[in-house]
């Protein structure tokens, strides 16, 4: 089915990508200039790797999925730092053309769909360092319905029994609140303890805003490598943030044509290498860009950063 092309799921694992400088530096000059930025005021290497990788994602999924070429693709961001990409929408196979990425940890994933927002979030985990359970998750106090809370507190004091939450259930609440928050186009400032989310054993799972749920949403979440979680959402656009559906070319769909959007397979991720994601840059026809762009220096809003 056509639509069905516009349903991407990748992810690299940059933990054993360790490129030389000439190479990195290399792999920076693929991209449009306007972008370096982005990457280069990361002073660590790794925030670096993960940022770099992203921007690849980005462009050669959408080069591969749309058949633009790689210098005839802008991709912009919002005010509050959800990309999306600048093209005239009526030349393209899909309605609603939209992506999202994250990364965390070893891993970098994006995920496109042709007609629902998508939204994807990675999240790493490991146990606190310098505090207790307890204590690092009072720290997201304003993150948590009162259901929520009541889980959480449910627990009891005991060491173990809360980093045994911590491990199950703390990480995959953030990061299904994150992949609906990421999908809508929201910024750092949305009120996430308004967004309760419901489950079987982490199956089934809907979410109700404010009390009232959503029905015409859908989330999915895995675990991935040694202490990963990915959750992807994919919902409605009529209730993205104003500021992303100005960037959308249909947000209001009659019943059957939203629902054959939201039952679409969801696809498994795909495993890519950052080698083969450079060769498509390489392979892909070279034009003059247009270099007068505003600089692009947003990035992942998950674990202090945007989208």
């Amino acid at each position: 089915m056509e639509m069905e092309k516009g349903v991407k799921r990748w992810l690299v694992d940059i933990s054993n990508w360790n490129p030389s400088p000439l190479a990195f530096s290399h792999a920076i000059s693929l991209l449009p200039p306007y972008t370096h930025s982005s990457i280069t005021r990361f002073v660590k290497l790794e925030d670096q790797k993960r940022t770099l990788v992203s921007r690849l994602l980005q462009y050669t999924l959408v080069h591969e999925v749309l058949q633009i070429p790689i210098a005839e693709i802008l991709i912009n961001r919002t005010l509050e730092g959800k990309p999306f990409l600048e093209y005239k929408k009526s030349k393209l196979a899909f309605p609603n053309f939209n992506f999202n990425v994250s990364h965390h940890g070893d891993y970098v994933a994006i995920a496109s769909e042709p007609i629902c927002l998508v939204g994807v979030d990675i999240v790493s985990h490991s146990t606190p360092e310098k505090e207790t359970v307890l204590e690092f998750i009072q720290n997201f106090s304003t993150y948590f319905s009162s259901l929520e809370w009541d889980k959480i507190y449910k627990a009891g004091s005991d060491d173990d029994i809360l980093l045994e939450f911590y491990s199950l259930h703390f990480h995959r609440y953030w990061c299904v609140k994150e992949s609906f928050v990421k999908a809508i186009g929201n910024g750092v400032g949305y009120k996430l303890d308004g967004v309760e989310f419901h489950h079987r054993e982490w199956t089934n799972i809907r979410v109700n805003i404010n009390g009232a749920e959503l029905k015409d949403w859908k989330f999915w979440l895995s675990s991935i490598g040694k202490n990963h979680m990915l959750s992807v959402a994919r919902g409605h656009p009529r209730i993205a943030a104003e500021s992303y559906r100005k960037t959308l070319d249909k947000t209001q769909f009659d019943e059957n044509e939203y629902k054959f959007g939201l039952n679409l397979p969801n696809s498994s991720f795909v495993l890519r290498t950052v080698e083969q994601l450079i060769s498509i840059f390489l392979q892909s026809p070279k034009i003059t860009r247009n270099m007068s762009r505003k600089s692009d220096n947003s990035e992942d809003r998950s674990h202090g950063q945007l989208f």
